[in-house]
């Protein structure tokens, strides 16, 4: 996180983690395309014969919120090559939150596993804590055969403490539902160390809001987001207020 206080700008970093050619940048070339002219950068690319991504994609976002918090997001991929672990470590670096992008093919199971464990280690050799991070999960490729069950990601879901998004990132589905999971739990967490709140009369919910309506979602995006994940909304109105 960067935050200039004389130009009231905040700058966020997300990363897409995750095994080699699971969706990360079709996750970000979505998102590209679904933002408007004003608000997106140039989505910069660096790919090798095999369409793999060999460094990293930088997607800057920008938004103004209603509390005059000029707000730039960077979105940046890893390459899931085993051979790139440097990079990633670098990339990884003053990382604000992390999207684990997983192929939901149950071949790929085992490419999972050893990416997840990459990152938790990046994580530590950057010396971030992968419990305090937020972080969520999104399984992609969903129209795909041979693919792990709903249930089965339900009970991973059940029992771990990310939120966890279905996707088909080529489609554009799942694609929001992740991003704006992800950055609204990245922001509660900068909220609860730094008092934006208070400081820039911006709240979760508007903060969260304003940067949907850039995306184009009618409606509650929190709405939106508990559907992905299989919430109750009623439940989650309980929890608001509690």
């Amino acid at each position: 996180m960067q935050l200039d206080f004389v130009a009231r700008e905040l700058t966020i970093k997300l990363v897409y983690y995750g095994p080699a050619l699971s969706g990360k940048t079709s996750n970000l070339q979505a998102l590209h395309r679904l933002t408007s002219d004003a608000s997106r950068g140039r989505l910069m690319t660096l790919e090798t014969r095999d369409d793999r991504t060999l460094f990293f994609d930088l997607l800057p976002l920008s938004f103004k919120t209603e509390g005059e918090l000029s707000l730039r997001i960077k979105l940046f991929t890893v390459p899931g090559q085993v051979i790139h672990s440097s990079t990633r470590r670098l990339v990884l670096q003053g990382a604000d939150g992390v999207a684990f992008i997983a192929d939901s093919q149950l071949s790929e199971t085992e490419n999972n596993r050893v990416s997840f464990l990459d990152l938790r280690q990046n994580l530590k050799d950057n010396g971030l804590d992968l419990r305090k991070l937020p972080l969520v999960i999104q399984f992609n490729k969903r129209d795909l055969p041979i693919i792990r069950a709903d249930d089965e990601i339900a009970e991973l879901a059940k029992h771990g403490r990310e939120p966890v998004y279905k996707a088909v990132a080529t489609r554009g589905e799942g694609v929001l539902e992740t991003f704006l999971g992800l950055l609204a739990l990245t922001w509660r967490r900068l909220d609860d160390e730094h008092d934006f709140s208070n400081k820039f009369k911006v709240r979760s919910d508007t903060f969260v809001a304003a940067l949907a309506r850039q995306l184009g979602v009618e409606g509650d995006p929190q709405r939106m987001i508990d559907a992905a994940l299989g919430v109750d909304p009623r439940s989650s109105r309980k929890e608001s207020t509690s």
